[in-house]
């Protein structure tokens, strides 16, 4: 009986992971089907125009910007509130409230940071649609990812190397700066990357503190139009589904770029560490 349950237990898994693949490996699979025959060069590196021979080059810009700064943004006010949080509050109803508010922004709906972000950035501090609207309302949204990744990165250092640093002489804060954050960067760069992945990915938010002008930007001041934007916008108003494909295939090459340069980062660094 107890071989026969492992034996379901092992099924259920191999399902579910088959399942899970299968379905990664469809949606990417139907994606480059229908837009793989759109990606050239001139697609990649020209300017946009509307009568649809043109290219991305504005909305990869767009992109860039908007990623840049709202990670500039949300890394250093993520970080500290976390070693607040792990290295220096006591454990009571501070930090629990702190901990609920990070989990709430975790759960509210990027619709609702747009509308937030179109009536406070965009209209009460006047700074209409542009990147840097986009950007601090997207800088909200990942800040939870930032908090509670630099948290788990933190818990994973071991006591032992506080207290040694601590028994030769150090301060709490050359502890901290010296001993802890160098041994927990693999982990809180894991949540930079993640990060710039939701960065990268959002659409509704951007959408109402942006703007959509198809151009290049000259800074962050602009208005402007993402690639999950831009995309939105070809299916929505012309029916561009090969085009939009295209800017999903590019969108997916971006991110897995990102993801291997984080983990070859993350490789090095705990070997240099350990």
């Amino acid at each position: 009986m107890r071989k026969f349950k492992e034996n379901i237990l092992k099924f259920l898994i191999y399902l579910s992971a088959i399942f899970t693949v299968g379905t990664l490996a469809i949606i990417v699979g139907y994606i480059f089907t229908k837009g793989v025959g759109k990606l050239n060069l001139h697609f990649l590196i020209s300017d946009y125009s509307s009568s649809g021979d043109g290219g991305i080059l504005p909305m990869i810009v767009s992109t860039v910007y908007m990623v840049g700064v709202s990670i500039a943004i949300a890394t250093p006010i993520g970080i500290l509130a976390a070693i607040y949080m792990q290295e220096y509050a006591k454990q009571g109803k501070l930090v629990k409230a702190i901990r609920f508010a990070t989990e709430s922004l975790a759960g509210i709906p990027s619709i609702i940071y747009g509308l937030f972000g179109g009536i406070f950035f965009v209209t009460v501090l006047k700074l209409s649609f542009s990147i840097l609207s986009g950007a601090l309302t997207v800088a909200i949204i990942i800040l939870p990812l930032i908090i509670r990744t630099t948290e788990e990165a933190l818990k994973t250092v071991p006591r032992s190397y506080r207290e040694a640093s601590l028994a030769l002489g150090s301060t709490k804060f050359q502890t901290l700066y010296k001993v802890v954050l160098p041994s927990a960067v693999p982990g809180i760069l894991s949540g930079i990357i993640l990060s710039v992945g939701r960065v990268i990915g959002e659409s509704a938010a951007i959408f109402l503190t942006a703007g959509t002008v198809a151009q290049m930007p000259s800074g962050i001041f602009d208005s402007a139009r993402t690639l999950t934007v831009h995309a939105y916008l070809l299916t929505k108003e012309s029916g561009d589904i090969q085009t939009a494909a295209a800017l999903g295939i590019v969108l997916i090459f971006i991110v897995l770029t990102l993801n291997t340069i984080a983990k070859t980062i993350a490789k090095k660094l705990n070997k240099a560490n350990y």
